[in-house]
């Protein structure tokens, strides 16, 4: 298989559980919600599209390209991770776009191999690869959920036609509300706090990176 690749970089990650904790971001083109490009916003099954701000559209980012095997994309991840005199157990998040489109078995052992503990960012309409995977699901409004478990759920919210009590009763570690971010943020902020505190299953969460101006 060859991998298309977005971008691979270091920094925190900024969301849910883990922020905070240095990782590298492995993040692959494409995604199956819509093509994440302007003139297609309005098509994109999910809703996502309206509000997406996120760059998965080709492999010319910092590190991106095409890996033709398993080993090689690895080694490009690897190369990111800081030579320390104090080694850390090294964090890799694989991203898109949808990651789990490319996220294959070879992949994920390879990675194992490496020494990199691995989380995937899905929205949850493809089947993961099985194996040890820390696995941050956000569901997307008018799209049938497939992954039904895993670690953190992430929705943001408010998000028309989707409402967080239809997923509370599923199998995750932790439930996260995030606001949508745009000209209401502040307003979809408000509204996330006001939903946890009346539903206390549910936590916020911030877009750290965000507020830290960092990638």
């Amino acid at each position: 298989m060859t991998y298309a690749v977005k971008e691979i970089y270091y920094t925190l990650q900024g969301e849910g559980t883990n922020a905070g904790r240095p990782a590298v971001f492995l993040r692959f083109a494409g995604c199956n919600l819509w093509t994440g490009l302007e003139k297609d916003r309005a098509k994109g099954p999910g809703g996502c599209s309206q509000w997406c701000d996120t760059n998965f559209v080709g492999t010319d980012g910092p590190s991106g390209g095409k890996f033709s095997t398993a080993d090689d994309l690895v080694k490009a991840v690897t190369a990111k991770w800081p030579k320390s005199r104090r080694p850390a157990s090294p964090l890799v998040v694989c991203t898109g776009g949808e990651p789990l489109l490319q996220l294959d078995d070879a992949l994920l052992d390879c990675l194992h191999r490496a020494g990199f503990s691995v989380a995937a960012e899905t929205n949850g309409t493809v089947d993961p690869p099985i194996g040890l995977l820390w696995l941050t699901v956000s569901p997307k409004a008018n799209t049938r959920l497939r992954v039904t478990r895993g670690n953190e759920l992430k929705l943001v919210y408010p998000q028309k036609g989707v409402d967080p009590d239809q997923f509370a009763d599923l199998d995750f570690m932790y439930f996260y509300l995030q606001p949508l971010d745009g000209p209401e943020a502040v307003a979809n902020t408000q509204s996330c706090v006001d939903y946890c505190l009346a539903n206390p299953k549910w936590r916020l969460s911030v877009q750290t990176h965000k507020i830290l101006n960092i990638p």
